[in-house]
C-alpha cells in the first residue's frame, strides 16, 4: 500500500514493457487521441452547422460522437502519463471516477443506439406519423434518459465501493473496469447481483430492442418499394455495425473479465487498447462514410480545405 496524505494508491499491472516502449506507446496514443478529437468534433460541428442535418437521426449520431470524445477525454490523459512514468499507479478515488465515466458513458452508448433504432423504425415503418412522434421534445427526453439512466445506475453501484476495505493493491489492467471488485477484501454478493442486473438493463435489453426493431424494420422494407429498401439499408447498416462492434467489446469487459480465468497480460493490454482506440475512431469513420448526407458535407469541407483555402491565402498575400 502506497499512501500519501491518507490517499490510497493502486498499482496498474496491465501494462506490457512500458519501460522499453513507453515513448512509442505515448506517440501512438497521443496520435490516436488527436484523431479521435478531430474526427468526432468535425462531424459534430457539421451536424450543428447545417440545417438539413438537424434531424433526430443526426442529432443522435452527434450525441454518440460526443460520447466518444467524453469517453476518450476521461481515459487518455491518465494513459498518456502512464506511458511516460516509471511506475503506473492511480489513486483509488481516481480509479472510482474512471470506473464511473467508463461505464456510464458506455451504457449511454447502448441507449443512444436504441433511440436511433426507434427513430429509424418510425421513419421507415410509420413515415406519415414520423413528424408527430419524433418531435423535438421526444428527442430531448430520449437524450436525457440515455445519459441519466446509466449515470444513476453506475453511481448507485459505485457508492458502496468508496467505503470498501482494500486488500489487493495491484490492479490487473490499465483501465479501472469491472474487475475493480477484486481489490476488495470481501466481495458482496448483493453488489455482484446488482452489477449483473445493471448489465442486463443497460446492455442486454437495449441490444435485444435494437435487434427486434431492425428485424421488424427489415421485414417491412422487404415488402416495400426499392426506395424504402435502399433507405433502410443506407441508414440502418452503420448502426448495426457499430452495435455489433461495441457489444463485443462490452461483453468481453463485463463478462469475461469477471471470470476467474487469468488471461495473459498481452491479451488484457490489447483488448484494453481496442476499447480506447478502436471504437472512438470507428464511430466517426462509419457514420462519416456510410451516412450519405454527412459524407457529402465532409467531402465539400475537404475540397474547400484542399483547394479554396490555399487560393484565399495566395490572394491575401
Amino acid at each position: 500500500m502506497d499512501s500519501k496524505l491518507n490517499v490510497t494508491y493502486i498499482t496498474l499491472g496491465g501494462y506490457v514493457e512500458v519501460d522499453k516502449y513507453g515513448y512509442l506507446y505515448f506517440v501512438i496514443m497521443l496520435t490516436a487521441y488527436i484523431l479521435i478529437l478531430c474526427f468526432n468534433c468535425t462531424i459534430v460541428c457539421l451536424i450543428w452547422m447545417h440545417k438539413n442535418l438537424h434531424e433526430p437521426m443526426y442529432i443522435f449520431i452527434a450525441a454518440l460522437l460526443i460520447n466518444s470524445v467524453l469517453f476518450s477525454t476521461a481515459l487518455y490523459p491518465k494513459l498518456l502519463s502512464d506511458f511516460l512514468s516509471e511506475k503506473q499507479i492511480i489513486s483509488y478515488s481516481a480509479c472510482l471516477l474512471q470506473f464511473f465515466m467508463y461505464y456510464s458513458l458506455g451504457g449511454s452508448e447502448f441507449l443512444l443506439l436504441s433511440a436511433m433504432a426507434y427513430d429509424r423504425y418510425v421513419s421507415i415503418c410509420k413515415p406519415l406519423r414520423y413528424t408527430t412522434i419524433m418531435r423535438k421534445r421526444t428527442v430531448t427526453v430520449l437524450l436525457a434518459l440515455a445519459w441519466l439512466v446509466p449515470a444513476c445506475e453506475v453511481l448507485i453501484q459505485l457508492i458502496p465501493y468508496a467505503s470498501k476495505t482494500i486488500c489487493n493493491f495491484t490492479f490487473k489492467g490499465i483501465i479501472c473496469n469491472s474487475t475493480i471488485v477484486r481489490l476488495h477484501c470481501v466481495q458482496s454478493t448483493v453488489q455482484n447481483i446488482y452489477g449483473l442486473v445493471g448489465f442486463v438493463i443497460i446492455m442486454i435489453l437495449p441490444v435485444l430492442f435494437v435487434v427486434f426493431t431492425y428485424m421488424r424494420l427489415f421485414t417491412v422494407a422487404y415488402h416495400s418499394s426499392r426506395e424504402v429498401k435502399r433507405k433502410a439499408t443506407q441508414t440502418c447498416l452503420p448502426h448495426l455495425i457499430v452495435l455489433i462492434s461495441f457489444s463485443c467489446l462490452g461483453a468481453y469487459d463485463v463478462l469475461l473479465l469477471r471470470m476467474d480465468t487469468d488471461f495473459p497480460k498481452i491479451i488484457r493490454f490489447v483488448m484494453s487498447l481496442q476499447t480506447v482506440i478502436y471504437h472512438p475512431l470507428f464511430n466517426p469513420i462509419i457514420y462519416g462514410l456510410k451516412m450519405k448526407e454527412i459524407y457529402k458535407h465532409l467531402r465539400r469541407l475537404f475540397v474547400r480545405m484542399v483547394y479554396v483555402l490555399p487560393i484565399d491565402s495566395l490572394v491575401k498575400l
